[in-house]
């Protein structure tokens, strides 16, 4: 199993998000007693051919097997490209969203020997056996694969596993996860600004989502695990990994307020039992919020929630298939604050419904009440989501190949909605971008120290929360340039998300319209060269 590299650099690189869905692949063929080997690109310096062409010259491989979402399309091709390239002639199987939600247009463009669909615990194991004893391969549910003449073939589509908690745990060890954590820094992201030391660790309570959002895409019905099981895991690889943040990536982690008192239980007899506060992240629905169960969480460690709210315009949350009010959302979004729980949310521009009334409406909102706190971006038609199969419809999206590689996930805006002319769309798109630089908080440091450390440009960043006003240092944060640095910190009293800037970057936010426009052509050159080269 090969973990692709997550940024365009020949340097070892251990910002990013840990691959839970290949972890869980990885320990569920272990324990069907295959051989397998975990190559986790991001730890090793070098160029992915290179590395990959070692690996595969040392030892035999029969399957070399990757998986991601459609961001990472370029790593995952290479991947492929190398594999199939290489004397040995190993088959090569991909799985993740990737393959889903565009099996037939993925599977001609990278050309695995096969692609897994949906989820894969059940699938990946009947089509290794499949594979083994040369079986019919048509009747492996969920599987996509060439036949004999060249054609695609997609079987039928796979039942979901009803109970998850039967899937083993999902492999940390092989993955490098250790590694990972010795190298984690306190600015990694939001989630670990609480420590200064974060040993991150990242857990699925459940899989799917009970919505079908047309913004999202998501191909599992909701299903939870129970909380003694999670608490099982969490108990044993707390201890083992010394972790003190834990993250649940969960799409939607609870509608049921009594499971996440359950769970807020066994969270603070975890810290206690390990004798040091374990801090949480985890997502709510709006609908969920009151101020006693938010205060049992609070207690119970938690440090930050994610919320939808997407749209503060009712027109649009409809046409989102968004099953929420702005009511709702402000009170939410009020309650947490009170709770001194910080809040992650965005609200999302261009919807198909979006007028330039409906975008005011959430624009004023964010400006008169967000304190800096919600985000604001354009809708992305991610592949397989209702608004991407829109856009096909519609020809607003002409070539889907070029937009998987070069548009999704940038800065590149695709205008959906037919309620505004192309100029009209112009001037949202710069508009937002002014609301983000005038709208959002800012500060500079006190003081910037360089510590003694292993780590190269680790520093203690000293600042003043421009909220609650507490004068706070926060260690080991990275800075590659100290004269050039911007990077979000919550406050460890009031939870308040801000900016924190260097002088030259402060200008750069304050004229976000320009210097947005720069970073996103810069971004796009150094991309397309960096493809190139690893």
């Amino acid at each position: 199993m090969v973990v692709p590299k997550y940024k365009f650099t020949n340097e070892k690189n251990y910002d990013y998000y840990f691959p839970l869905g290949l972890a869980y692949i990885y320990s569920t063929i272990k324990k069907a007693k295959y051989s397998i080997t975990c190559l986790n690109l991001n730890h090793m310096k070098g160029k992915t051919a290179s590395l990959l062409n070692k690996e595969l010259d040392r030892k035999k491989y029969d399957v070399v097997c990757t998986g991601g979402n459609a961001l990472a399309y370029s790593a995952i091709s290479l991947i492929f490209s190398v594999a199939s390239q290489h004397a040995s002639k190993p088959l090569t199987i991909l799985g993740g969203p990737i393959i889903t939600s565009e099996p037939m247009l993925i599977m001609d463009l990278i050309k695995p020997n096969y692609g897994v669909l949906g989820e894969g615990e059940v699938t990946i194991l009947e089509l290794l056996r499949a594979i083994k004893h040369k079986e019919d391969l048509s009747k492996v549910d969920g599987i996509v694969y060439f036949d004999e003449t060249g054609k695609i073939i997609i079987t039928k589509s796979r039942d979901q596993i009803k109970d998850i908690s039967t899937i083993p745990w999902p492999e940390f060890e092989e993955f490098g996860l250790s590694e990972q954590l010795d190298n984690m820094f306190c600015n990694f992201d939001v989630q670990t600004n609480a420590q200064d030391y974060p040993r991150l660790y990242q857990i699925l309570g459940s899989r799917g989502c009970p919505f079908n959002c047309t913004f999202c895409w998501h191909d599992q019905k909701y299903r939870t695990r129970p909380i003694p099981e999670i608490m099982k895991e969490l108990g044993e690889n707390v201890r083992k990994y010394k972790i003190n943040i834990v993250h649940f990536l969960d799409e939607c982690f609870s509608i049921d307020p009594q499971r996440i008192s359950e769970f807020c239980k066994g969270m603070k007899k975890l810290s206690e039992d390990v004798g040091y506060t374990i801090y949480w992240l985890t997502s709510l629905m709006v609908t969920s919020a009151d101020k006693k169960l938010l205060d049992i969480m609070k207690d119970a460690g938690c440090f930050s929630l994610t919320y939808g709210f997407e749209s503060y315009s009712p027109i649009v949350l409809k046409s989102m298939r968004k099953p929420i009010t702005p009511q709702q959302i402000d009170k939410a979004f009020n309650l947490t604050m009170d709770a001194k729980i910080n809040v992650m949310a965005n609200f999302i521009l261009g919807d198909i419904a979006e007028t330039p009334e409906t975008a005011n409406e959430t624009i004023d909102y964010l400006k008169a009440q967000g304190k800096g706190q919600i985000g604001l971006c354009f809708v992305q038609p991610y592949p397989g989501s209702e608004i991407y199969k829109y856009c096909l419809k519609n020809n607003i999206l002409k070539d889907r190949l070029s937009y998987i590689k070069n548009d999704m996930g940038s800065f590149n805006v695709v205008k959906i909605t037919p309620n505004f002319t192309d100029e009209q769309f112009e001037a949202l798109k710069k508009y937002e971008m002014y609301v983000i630089g005038h709208s959002y908080c800012f500060t500079k440091p006190i003081a910037l120290k360089k510590m003694k450390s292993k780590h190269k440009k680790r520093y203690e960043v000293t600042i003043k929360c421009p909220f609650c006003k507490e004068v706070q240092t926060y260690k080991n944060c990275r800075i590659p340039n100290k004269w050039l640095f911007g990077f979000l910190l919550v406050c460890r009293n009031c939870r308040m998300r801000f900016f924190v800037l260097s002088a030259a970057q402060k200008i750069a936010y304050e004229h976000y319209n320009i210097s947005r426009r720069v970073r996103t052509f810069y971004k796009k050159i150094r991309n397309a060269v960096k493809r190139n080269f690893i």
